[in-house]
């Protein structure tokens, strides 16, 4: 009888967790975040933000918003500029603005990419550029784009088990573009550099001072107008600046001479110092929205991410940058064979044992009989 109660025991310990509703528990940790792609990632440029919980409506449960961000922090920085994250994944096209204030309250300014409507405060990114899935690609749309714009081209490695294979010659196409690279917070914290910039005269130096940014640290650039010559460009320390190639398509700190004037990006907080060969008859300075005066910008957003390797591994050694959405993955369901056959086993052999043990008694009593 005590071997049977302790049978049923544990056969009640198995199923409870099978028996029972899913909990916060029951999900994965994407450790390629972490481990090689993550760091090469951010090496690359790209950014990390987040798309919620896989198989959970961010719009009903608001709470994966603030839990995604903390999953993605404890993995890797957001961005070379900035360790939080500050883009999120939303799909639909209406936004309410219970999930809204979510977004803000947890930091996120930058929402995509198929809003048609959303609350004040929220900076919308569109998906503007197609997509890179081989037979959807449209190279046509890419070549459209607007001056200034930025191309927002969708990117999912995954839905469910189906593969979604990319169009090799549209990545070709876009790796030969002379746009700028660049991703969706990058892009937004680099217009906002710009305008923070201000420059001043004295004599034959100019100084460009830009504030110091309250959230990532991104260059801005300026077209600052004159019409003399440079004679060098160095920081408050006296280090010049490196100059830039035209073709320099990833924002970096530097300058370069152009017709009219210089083009000079510089991080927040610092102040440069520009002297010239002669005192400037006129000094005039326009902050550029995209870096190095390429005509737009253009990302990949790697939407509902939940495991890096496989939605990295068709472009490695690839030159385009990212804005990896980061989903949570699921856990993968418990096999019901397994449990059954534990179970199986603890109700089997204490019965076994019993038989036996029964059966020697039985055998013993006769021979003594005899």
């Amino acid at each position: 009888m005590v071997h049977s109660r302790s049978s049923i025991s544990l056969s009640i310990l198995i199923l409870i967790p099978l028996l029972g509703s899913p909990v916060v528990g029951e999900w994965e940790t994407d450790t390629w975040v972490s481990n090689v792609i993550g760091p090469e990632r951010i090496e690359n440029g790209d950014e990390f933000g987040c798309h919620g919980y896989e198989g959970v409506d961010t719009l009903l449960d608001n709470w994966v918003i603030m839990d995604c961000k903390e999953y993605l922090m404890e993995l890797t920085d957001s961005s070379r500029w900035g360790e939080d994250p500050v883009s999120f994944g939303i799909d639909g096209e209406t936004l309410d603005d219970s999930t809204a204030t979510s977004l803000q309250q947890s930091g996120f300014i930058i929402v995509g990419d198929r809003l048609i409507d959303a609350p004040e405060g929220v900076i919308v990114m569109t998906r503007n550029g197609g997509s890179l899935e081989k037979g959807v690609a449209d190279i046509e749309i890419l070549e459209n784009a607007d001056r200034d714009s930025l191309v927002s081209i969708h990117w999912r490695a995954r839905v469910g088990d189906l593969r979604v294979r990319d169009d090799g010659d549209v990545i070709s196409w876009l790796e030969s573009q002379q746009v700028w690279l660049t991703t969706w917070g990058e892009w937004h914290f680099h217009r906002i550099s710009g305008e923070a910039t201000k420059v001043t005269v004295d004599g034959q130096k100019l100084f460009s001072l830009s504030d110091t940014s309250e959230r990532w640290a991104v260059p801005g650039t300026n077209y600052i107008q004159f019409g003399e010559n440079v004679t060098s460009v160095s920081d408050s320390s006296g280090v010049e600046l490196p100059i830039l190639s035209h073709d320099e398509r990833k924002l970096q700190i530097g300058w370069r001479p152009v017709e009219g004037g210089m083009l000079l990006t510089q991080a927040p907080g610092t102040n440069i110092s520009i002297e010239l060969d002669n005192e400037p008859k006129f000094v005039d300075a326009t902050h550029l929205v995209t870096f190095n005066g390429l005509h737009h910008g253009v990302t990949v957003v790697g939407h509902h991410t939940s495991n890096l390797f496989r939605w990295t591994q068709d472009f490695s050694g690839s030159e385009l940058t990212f804005t990896w959405l980061i989903e949570r993955p699921v856990a993968d369901a418990i096999s019901w064979v397994m449990p059954v056959v534990a179970i199986s086993i603890l109700v089997a052999a204490p019965a076994s044992i019993y038989y036996l043990i029964n059966r020697d008694k039985d055998m013993i009593i006769n021979d003594q009989g005899e």
